[in-house]
Formats: C-alpha cells, structure tokens, sequence
C-alpha cells in the first residue's frame, strides 16, 4: 500500500516544515554519529594502533561516501523542484533514475577503491600496525559501498516528497544491531564462535548498511508518487543520468575535497605520531554529535528552499534561509561552551592514553569556537544546491578545503612551527575567510535567481 507522504513545502509555516524534516534528521544523524563512537569504542579496546587505523580507513572511505551525499542533494533539489512544480511524472521518473544510477556508481566505484584506497592511506600515514589495520579496515568496509550510496539517493528522494523519518528509523535501527554485532563480530562467542578480531568492526557494518538500504528503498516504492513507477523506469537513460550528474558531481567534488582536506590534516599529524591521528578521529567525532541539529537545520533547507523555487516562492526561499541562520546561530552559542567545558572528560570516556586526550581537546576547544561559521557555510551549500547551482559550492570547497587548509596549516606548523594545534589553527583560518567567500557567491546567485537575498523584491 502506498504511503501517502507527499508533504507541500510552499505552503504553511516555514517554522512548522524545518521541525518537521529537521528534528528526525538530527536524530538520525545522532544515531549516525553514535554508531561511528560504537566502533571507536570497541576499537580501543582492542589498541590504539586500532583506533588511529580505524580513522584512516574510514577517512579513505569518505571518498565513495562523497558520491553518496552528492547523489542524495541532486535527488533532492531535482524531485524537489519537479514537485514544487507540479511536475509527478517527471518526479517520479527522475527518482527511479537516481536509484539506478547509485547502481551503477556503486559498482565503479567499489571496483576502483580496489586501488586508491590502499595507496591514499599509504600516503598519509607511517609503515605499521595502524597503516595496516587502516588498508584491511577499508578493503572490507567497501563492500558496504552499495548500501552507502542507495541509502543516500533514497533518503533524498524521500526528503523531497517531505519525508525525513524513514532515514531517522533505519539510522536508529542500525545503531542498535551495531552495538550487538560488533562485540559479537570482533571477540565472538567463546567455545562456540571465533571473532573475526578487528575485521569485525567492518563486518558489522557491512552487514547494518545493507538493512538501512533494503529498508529505504522500500520506503520510496511505497511512497505515493511513486505507485505508477514501471520497470522501465529504472533503465538507464543518458539524459537523465546527465541531469543527475550535473547536480550531483558538483556537490560530490565538494564533498570530496573536504575529505581530502582531512587527509592533508592527516598527512599534516602523521610526523605528531598515532596519537596525533586517533586523537583527532575521537574529538571529530564528538563534535559532529553536537552539530547534529546544526546539521538537521541546514539539511532541511535544501528541499524546502527546492520546492519553492520550483514554485517560484521567492519570498519563502528568502524566509527559509534567514530561520535557518537564525536558529542555527541559537545552536552553536550552546554547543561552543559544552565544548570547551565537557569536552576534556568526553574524550576520557573513549581512551585512557593522557597524548590522545590532550590532542583532542585542543581540536575541541579551537575547533568550536567557528561553530557559527560552518552553520552558515553548511545552509549556503543547501541553498546553492536548491537554487540548482551546485557548482559554486566547489569553488567555495576549492578554496576552504584545498587551497586553504593547506595554506594555514603550512602557515601554522611548516613556517611557525607550532604543534598538532598549529593544524586546529590552519582550520580555522580556512574556514573563517571560506565563510566570507561563500557569502558573497550565495549574495550574487541570489541577485540573479531570486531577485536577491538580504532584500524582498516585488
């Protein structure tokens, strides 16, 4: 039976839209988050050589990953759009060719990380335990690449007809069968079964990932639009794969170089030594927990400014933006402080080692006080992508996360040599002035697609 999910963003409170689609969304990216601190959790306790190599491995992932969220944004901007429009049919044609067409990356790019994986993790990182344990822990978490990317294409598809609670309960359901299978995965059950050791943190992902993409494909066939799909629908057809592509590759390029961006921290704390590595793996991660409703917030903009654009409700894509900002900004003044006041005792919690704490919250205590600014730099990219111009957020990437990072961080430790925290600082710089770049793109985009952004224009 059809779910008849198929929520109108052009009409009503924009107020009662971003609790709707953000608040299941931060929760599912809670459990997200908390699914990753499992497996750090569990990590440590086997080493810290396992720690620092389950965050080389998982950082190699990212790139696959990057697809993924690309795909996602492109399917909800472009069904998005259709259905702001009024367009169904074209909705429900493009969604079909968004799952095939994580079908078919998913096999490319699972095949080629065959390659880049291992010699990416072999550039950042010194021969040893933690390389190795990093390379093994990538070769087998890329079987999971298929589940990664159709996850993220549905979840857009069901975001733009409004629905953001299949994602949150597949995420949540997933953390749970994570907790029970990593134990089981890595120690087994004594005299019955052996554990897999630290191969067993990917198996049980594997294994979790797939039921999260089973799940929500079946949410999407169950949607309304979506009752008259035909078989043929899903067939590839290079004009619309090009149109996918065209909103996907940009956001995936960006999302890329943000990864990347982390490689050059890792190669930048290679020469610190592991502790340096699983030091940041633990604190980013604890961050990312408090910036889950940051990120829900400028996750729900993307479809609710694409819908309407599609509809041509300038005034509420403005709107949309401006409460974005506004509550955004009311979160980060509450998760800066927590920060800097619990962070220290949030990273004993996941090791004992005094260097990898110390590290981490020197990330902590820097890292937070930007918090604002990667608020305002995530929206952008979502009105960017609603606006069908992803392509600026590349540039904006280019600079932040390349050309950026490298610089200060070259600046801080290579020049000026300070320590690990002289890489926190080079971060901050890059994003500071990334924020006013973006800024200005999102300033001019707005002037020639909607009439502007800081003013209402008739």
């Amino acid at each position: 039976m059809a779910a008849p999910i198929d929520l109108d963003l052009t009409q009503g409170s924009i107020g009662g839209h971003f609790r709707t689609l953000a608040v299941p969304a931060a929760l599912g990216m809670l459990f997200s988050t908390l699914y990753n601190i499992v497996d750090i959790f569990f990590a440590g306790m086997l080493s810290t050589s396992a720690q620092a190599g389950l965050a080389l491995g998982y950082q190699a992932f990212y790139i696959a990953m990057s697809v993924g969220f690309g795909l996602g944004a492109a399917m909800g901007a472009l069904v998005g759009n259709a259905l702001g429009a009024g367009n169904r049919p074209r909705a429900r044609r493009l969604a079909a060719q968004g799952m095939s067409f994580g079908v078919v990356a998913a096999v490319i790019l699972a095949l080629s990380g065959l390659w880049y994986g291992p010699a990416v993790i072999t550039l950042v990182s010194e021969p040893g335990d933690y390389r190795d344990a990093g390379i093994r822990y990538f070769l087998l978490l890329s079987l999971a690449v298929p589940g990664f990317l159709l996850a993220y294409a549905c979840n857009g598809i069901l975001q733009a007809h409004g629905d953001a609670k299949s994602f949150q309960r597949a995420l949540m359901a997933a953390f749970f069968v994570n907790i029970a299978l990593n134990p089981l995965m890595i120690f087994g059950l004594p005299g019955v079964v052996p554990g897999l050791g630290f191969d067993g943190l990917a198996a049980s992902t594997v294994v979790s990932q797939s039921g999260v993409m089973i799940y929500l494909i079946v949410q999407v066939l169950r949607r309304r639009n979506m009752a008259r799909v035909r078989r043929a629908n899903f067939v590839p057809r290079l004009e619309k794969y090009r149109e996918i592509a065209m909103q996907a590759l940009p956001v995936a390029v960006s999302m890329l170089v943000m990864f990347l961006a982390g490689f050059v921290m890792q190669f930048a704390l290679k020469g610190f030594g592991e502790h340096a590595v699983a030091g940041f793996g633990v604190a980013i991660r604890l961050e990312q927990i408090l910036l889950l409703p940051v990120l829900g917030m400028t996750g729900a903009l993307l479809p609710i400014a694409a819908q309407n654009f599609g509809a041509q409700n300038h005034d509420r894509v403005r709107e949309a933006v401006f409460y974005c900002w506004k509550i955004g900004l009311m979160m980060t003044a509450v998760a800066c402080p927590l920060l800097w006041i619990f962070g220290e005792f949030f990273l004993g919690l996941f090791t004992d080692d005094p260097e990898v704490i110390r590290v981490g919250y020197d990330y902590l205590r820097v890292d937070s006080s930007i918090l604002p600014a990667y608020m305002m730099l995530f929206s952008i990219n979502s009105f960017l992508q609603a606006l069908k111009r992803p392509i600026w957020t590349v540039w904006i990437s280019l600079y932040r996360q390349a050309f950026g990072i490298a610089f200060f961080v070259w600046l801080f430790v290579g020049i000026w040599n300070f320590s690990e925290i002289g890489v926190w600082f080079g971060v901050a710089c890059a994003v500071l002035s990334g924020w006013a770049l973006a800024i200005l793109i999102a300033t001019q985009v707005a002037r020639r697609e909607i009439g502007g952004l800081w003013v209402s224009r008739p």
